[in-house]
């Protein structure tokens, strides 16, 4: 991947709204082995694209994308999914050589590939490293053999205890997600699970809470009865735990569901929470593209068959494109970046909302222990974080 010069990086820095937050890039692999249970995610078993004709589209898309961009300077790629380790390295490098000849794309760059930790995939770990991912994201959820069969995992505790191994010994930086607020679980079980999975030695842990989203295998058991998750206070016991465990270890929450090393948190991710800007590619990609001062959203077809056939047809697979009117980015940078532990700039909340928040109620706010104000940022207090929506409720109220 080539180096760009420091000053080089400069003269197309971009303005300072297109800058502000910084900008990465998403490509998105829909297919999977199986479905998992738990999954809204635009994922696809049946692969009806090949893996030459999806990297083809891919990287027409980004072609597009550029376009729309102009000259930026990426510091990051992530390749999500699905399963995108399901990718052969040939198909992964094609696309980041393809990405860094469209955007200036650093020798430092965060480049970000999800995997499951099953023996087919891990195969390709030295060789996704050789194509130039430099940091990797393990999908382990569980480590119970019990609980993996529970949430649809094609593997078992063996297996991803040795693929982190394996991409510890590979990657400079690796990450892997843990879902917790399982039925049954208590306290003192996730306290142990989460112990031992800090013993891995991994720099970054994203921990989410097991929730019941439309339209999955889930859904249909907890209607039925057959599912029953935590109660809403057994579960907020659950997730001040994962946070009383992980700052004692060092990994403190940089935001709601991740916590990391200082240093070491995804750049990536920092991207979109702290309301960059971002090129997503593939079916069912989203994203947010300054142009021309203003705040565009894009979204892909979902069907991969049909994306690809629209990518031939001209240049890309959008379905929809369209600005983000002023308060309504507004919105969405504060509901983004509450999550974060550093909070929100209010200076450019309001700039791009067109209105302050008011004061009488942001004193109410603080004085209830649920944000705090500091070096003109607003951020989220611990207390706050853990009844979000309703806070953002009373932030966002006209």
């Amino acid at each position: 991947m080539p180096a760009l010069a420091e000053h080089k990086r400069a003269e197309i820095a971009g303005t300072p709204e297109e800058t502000e937050g910084g900008f990465g890039i998403y490509v998105h692999w829909p297919f999977c082995l199986s479905k998992c249970p738990y999954c809204d995610f635009n994922s696809h078993v049946t692969r009806d694209v090949g893996e030459d004709a999806y990297a083809d589209a891919i990287i027409r898309e980004l072609t597009y994308f550029r376009e729309l961009t102009g000259p930026r300077n990426a510091d990051s790629l992530f390749f999500g999914g699905g399963t995108p380790s399901l990718m052969t390295p040939q198909a992964v490098g094609r696309i980041i050589d393809a990405a860094a000849g469209l955007w200036n794309l650093g020798q430092g760059a965060e480049i970000s590939m999800e995997a499951n930790p099953t023996s087919v995939e891990t195969a390709y770990l030295k060789g996704y490293a050789g194509a130039g991912v430099n940091r990797l994201s393990l999908g382990v959820q569980a480590l119970s053999d019990d609980d993996l069969r529970f949430l649809g995992r094609l593997h078992s505790v063996a297996e991803a205890l040795e693929a982190v191994k394996l991409a510890r010994s590979v990657f400079p930086r690796i990450s892997f997600d843990l879902i917790y607020a399982r039925p049954a679980q208590t306290p003192l079980e996730w306290k142990k699970e989460l112990e031992e999975a800090i013993s891995y030695a991994a720099d970054h842990l994203s921990l989410y809470q097991l929730t019941i989203e439309p339209g999955t295998a889930f859904e249909k058991l907890y209607a039925k009865g057959a599912l029953l998750p935590p109660s809403a206070d057994d579960a907020a016991v659950l997730y001040e735990v994962t946070q009383e465990v992980c700052a004692k270890a060092g990994l403190p929450a940089y935001e709601v569901s991740n916590h990391a090393r200082p240093g070491a948190e995804c750049r990536h991710n920092l991207v979109y929470w702290r309301y960059g800007d971002y090129a997503g590619a593939g079916p069912g990609a989203h994203g947010r593209i300054t142009r021309e001062g203003k705040r565009i959203a894009t979204e892909t077809e979902k069907s991969p068959a049909r994306w690809a056939e629209n990518v031939a047809r001209e240049g890309h697979g959008l379905i929809g494109r369209e600005e983000v009117p002023g308060n309504a980015a507004g919105d969405e940078m504060m509901m983004m970046g509450l999550r974060l532990s550093e909070g929100v700039p209010l200076a450019r909340f309001e700039k791009l909302r067109g209105r302050k928040i008011d004061e009488t109620r942001l004193a109410l706010l603080e004085k209830d222990g649920l944000i705090s104000r500091a070096k003109g940022r607003l951020t989220a207090t611990p207390r706050g974080r853990m009844v979000l929506d309703k806070l953002l409720g009373e932030l966002l109220v006209e």
